[in-house]
C-alpha cells in the first residue's frame, strides 16, 4: 500500500512539562481511568479510508464490554497529525489513543508524551516483529503498540532480464549482480540496471546491518556511532559499489521519486517499499507502456548470504499520558490490533505486527516475498537525540559523499560518526 511515513521526529518545543503531569507506575494504562465514559482515537486517514469496518469492530468489542461508552474518532493526513497533536499535548484536552508513524515514536517517547503500557495487556505482544517491538520501546518501557507495518523488497522487470536469459528471480548475492552485469552491459552506461538512490540510508543501513554493522551501539546507558566499525564499513563499501556500478542517475538524490524514475523506463530493478512496484504501473507513472503485469517483486539476497535485512515503517498506537482514560484505551487498542484487526489489515494488502501472522503469509504465493522479506529487519538507534541525527540528515549526507566520490568511505563515515556522536545522547 502506498503510504509515506512521516520520518521527522523532532519536536519544536512544543511538550512543556508533559513529562511531569504522568503519574504512572511501570504498568501504565492498567491503572487509570477504568471507569471513563468517552474515548477518543485519533487515527490517519488510512484507516478511515481503507479499513473502516476494522474501527467499527473494535469499538463494538469495547463498548459490548462496557454499555454506554462513547467513542470519538477523529482522522488526519501524515502532515497535519503532528502539527495538531503537538499543540494539544500542551493542554489537558489530549486524544486517548493516537496513531503514530514508526519513526515519529522516539521524540514523544523521549519527551514524555505517552503513558506506559503493560504488553501483558496486548495479544500476541510476545511476538511482535522486532523493528516494531523496537519502535515503541525506549529506556526499558514499552510505549505504544505496533498497528501494522510495511516492508522493503526487490522488484525488477522480467523483460529485460528475460533478454538477456534470465527466467527466474534471483536467490543469492551472486546470482543478483551477476543478472544486473548482463542487463547493465545489454542496456548501456546512461540506464541504470539497479536504480538506487544514492542518499537512500534506509537501504545503505541494510547493507551496513547485512555487514554485521550498526548505525550506533549502546553500552552502559550511552550510545556511540558504529559505522567507522570494520563490519559497517563493508556494508557501505558493498553499497557504493552498487550505485557506482549500477546507478547512472543523478547520485544527489533520494528515494522520494524512485517509483516515477522507474515508471520512466530508466531502470531494470529497484529496491523499495512494496508499494513502489505498483505505483510505477499506474497509468500515470508507467511511460513506457510495459509495466503493467511486467514486474515482480522479490526477497532482496544480501551479501551475508541471508536474506537483507529491511527497515520496517508501519503505524503504532500510543495513549498520551495527559489521557484520562488510558486503561478503556489500551482496550481499544488491543481490540484492534488483536487477531480479528491482524486478519482484516493483511486482507488489506499490509503486514502483520507479530511473527506469528506473518509465518502464515509465507505460505500463501500472494503474500510470500513481503512477508518473508520481513522476517529479517532492522530500525534506527533508539537513543534519546536520533531525532536530530535524522533532522540534520547526517547519513544522507554521508552517502551523498560516498556516492558522488567527495569523499572516500572511511572519511564520510568517519564524519558521520562524529556528527552522530555530538548529539546522540542529547534530549
Amino acid at each position: 500500500m502506498k503510504r509515506k511515513l512521516i520520518a521527522a521526529i523532532g519536536i519544536a518545543g512544543m511538550m512543556v512539562s508533559v513529562a511531569a503531569c504522568g503519574g504512572n507506575d511501570d504498568k501504565g494504562s492498567g491503572k487509570s481511568g477504568a471507569d471513563a465514559k468517552e474515548l477518543t482515537v485519533w487515527l490517519t486517514v488510512d484507516a478511515q479510508n481503507n479499513w473502516p469496518a476494522l474501527v467499527k469492530a473494535a469499538d463494538a468489542a469495547v463498548q459490548k464490554k462496557h454499555p454506554g461508552v462513547k467513542i470519538k474518532h477523529e482522522y488526519y493526513g501524515w502532515p497535519d497529525k503532528n502539527t495538531k497533536l503537538d499543540a494539544v499535548l500542551a493542554t489537558d484536552k489530549v486524544p486517548d489513543v493516537v496513531e503514530m508513524g514508526n519513526t515519529e515514536m522516539l521524540g514523544y517517547m523521549v519527551k514524555g508524551a505517552f503513558a506506559p503500557l503493560d504488553t501483558a495487556q496486548f495479544t500476541n505482544s510476545s511476538a511482535w516483529l522486532d523493528g516494531l517491538k523496537a519502535s515503541v520501546t525506549y529506556d526499558g518501557k514499552t510505549y505504544g503498540v505496533p498497528y501494522y507495518a510495511g516492508g522493503r523488497v526487490g522488484n525488477w522487470r522480467k523483460d529485460l532480464f528475460a533478454s538477456v536469459g534470465v527466467k527466474s528471480t534471483p536467490k543469492t548475492y551472486a546470482e543478483l549482480t551477476a543478472d544486473l552485469d548482463k542487463v547493465q552491459k545489454k542496456e548501456g552506461g546512461k540506464f541504470s540496471a539497479w536504480y538506487q538512490p544514492t542518499r537512500d540510508w534506509y537501504a545503505a543501513m541494510s547493507f551496513v546491518y547485512d555487514a554485521g554493522g550498526s548505525i550506533a551501539k549502546e553500552d552502559g546507558g550511552q550510545w556511540k556511532a558504529n559505522l567507522s566499525s570494520p563490519e559497517s564499513l563493508k556494508g557501505l563499501n558493498e553499497f557504493k559499489t552498487v550505485v557506482d556500478k549500477y546507478m547512472h542517475g543523478d547520485k544527489t538524490k533520494d528515494e522520494s521519486d524512485r517509483y516515477i524514475v522507474y515508471g520512466q523506463g530508466k531502470s531494470g530493478m529497484i529496491f523499495g517499499a512494496a508499494w513502489e512496484g505498483a505505483s510505477a504501473t499506474d497509468p500515470k507513472a508507467d511511460k513506457t507502456g510495459k509495466l503493467k503485469d511486467n514486474l515482480e517483486n522479490f526477497v532482496m539476497p544480501g551479501p551475508s548470504g541471508k536474506n537483507l535485512p529491511v527497515f520496517l515503517g508501519g503505524s503504532d498506537l500510543a495513549v498520551p499520558v495527559k489521557s484520562k482514560a488510558q486503561a478503556l484505551a489500551a482496550e481499544w487498542i488491543n481490540a484492534f490490533t488483536g487477531p480479528a484487526g491482524q486478519k482484516g489489515l493483511i486482507a488489506k494488502g499490509n503486514l502483520p505486527n507479530n511473527k506469528t501472522d506473518l509465518a502464515a503469509l509465507k505460505n500463501d504465493p500472494a503474500t510470500a516475498v513481503p512477508a518473508t522479506a520481513a522476517e529479517s529487519n532492522w530500525f534506527v538507534p533508539m537513543a534519546p537525540g536520533w531525532g536530530q541525527v535524522e533532522k540534520a540528515q547526517v547519513l544522507q549526507t554521508m552517502l551523498q559523499s560516498i556516492g558522488t566520490g567527495k569523499q572516500s568511505v572511511e572519511a564520510a563515515a568517519k564524519a558521520a560518526d562524529t556528527a552522530i556522536d555530538k548529539v546522540i545522547n542529547t534530549k
